[in-house]
């Protein structure tokens, strides 16, 4: 029988080995392996340069940052770069990831109401993710996260505009470039180029800017009810409309794919579903509030709005990135 001594011995003699490259004096800059490299850093060494060098885009610095568990770095310091993800669906002993979602519809120089929100107030929301560290991502980004096709960032959060009012262009794009940020717009057909409305023209200028545009129907019509006097034929006809010739009217004026819907109201059925999967689309959203971890169905995902009269801890309480499992 072997002493314990021994076998802990046999048990860590990969980390004893990996410890001691680490502190050989002769050990390289770099040692490349399958799924990570160890690395030590020099003087004009940052996080961004870095992911750019290893990862392929400095946007990836956040990959380097939470691996290592820390935010900056320093000449001489020892790091190891993962080349595989390392969370796969945000998963940990202690929880899960989750993702918020934040909506928008339309902006005031000084006014608010129940969906109107102020310039003031739409900077400073802005301005406290970037100050906390939040990563806006987009929509491919979180669809791959849900599919366990790749990892994000712990704090990520998305940025969504509903409708296509004009004063998005006026006053909300002006403060997203400001930090930074993209963001995804959801927009019903019927409804640009009218009054208060963005024209695709300025549509065409966001989308050339980081935004992604994307499908809230034709007319916004409320897909789960019948109109007044509809036959259930009547009201399959029209929904099945509002879905397709709304996605191919967004592909024709953009020439893009459009692969996401927001449903008007927020309200989807099983009948509703079932079409925009036959159309072709990726991923749909409602108006319930709630963060979305990986299991959230990809046709029902959650998205908060915000709301004009909202401060700024109404505004951090749609900010949840992780859920944590409490063992009794």
């Amino acid at each position: 029988m072997l002493s314990n001594t021994i076998k802990r011995t046999i048990l860590y003699l990969p980390l004893f080995f990996f410890l001691s490259l680490i502190a050989c004096a002769t050990v390289p800059r770099e040692r490349i392996f399958d799924d990570f490299i160890i690395l030590k850093t020099e003087a004009d060494d940052s996080l961004s340069s870095l992911a750019a060098r290893y990862l392929g885009t400095h946007e990836k610095d956040w990959v380097i940052a939470e691996f290592n568990n820390i935010d900056t770095i320093r000449p001489g310091q020892e790091l190891i770069i993962p080349l595989r993800p390392f969370e796969w669906g945000g998963l940990k002993a202690n929880g899960y990831k989750t993702v918020p979602i934040l909506t928008y519809f339309r902006f005031s120089k000084n006014q608010t109401s129940e969906l109107t929100v102020s310039e003031t107030a739409f900077r400073d929301q802005m301005k406290y993710l970037k100050e906390n560290g939040y990563r806006v991502i987009t929509l491919g980004n979180l669809l791959d996260f849900l599919d366990f096709k790749a990892q994000i960032p712990k704090k990520s959060v998305l940025i969504t505009f509903d409708d296509g009012w004009g004063s998005l262009y006026d006053i909300a794009f002006p403060i997203l470039r400001d930090y930074g940020f993209s963001a995804t717009l959801f927009v019903y057909t019927d409804f640009i180029g009218g009054r208060k409305a963005l024209s695709w023209e300025q549509i065409n200028e966001l989308a050339k800017n980081g935004f992604d545009i994307q499908c809230k129907t034709k007319t916004h019509r409320d897909l789960v009810k019948l109109n007044e006097g509809e036959s259930f034929r009547e009201y399959f006809k029209a929904v099945r409309n509002e879905i397709s010739l709304s996605k191919q009217i967004i592909e024709q004026k953009l020439n893009k794919k459009c692969k996401y819907m927001a449903y008007p109201y927020g309200e989807t059925n099983d009948l509703v579903i079932a079409l925009v999967k036959r159309e072709g689309y990726r991923a749909a959203f409602t108006a319930k509030r709630g963060s979305n971890p990986f299991f959230v169905d990809n046709y029902m995902i959650n998205r908060s709005v915000i709301h004009g009269g909202f401060n700024i801890k109404q505004f951090k309480d749609n900010l949840d990135v992780f859920s944590t499992i409490r063992l009794k």
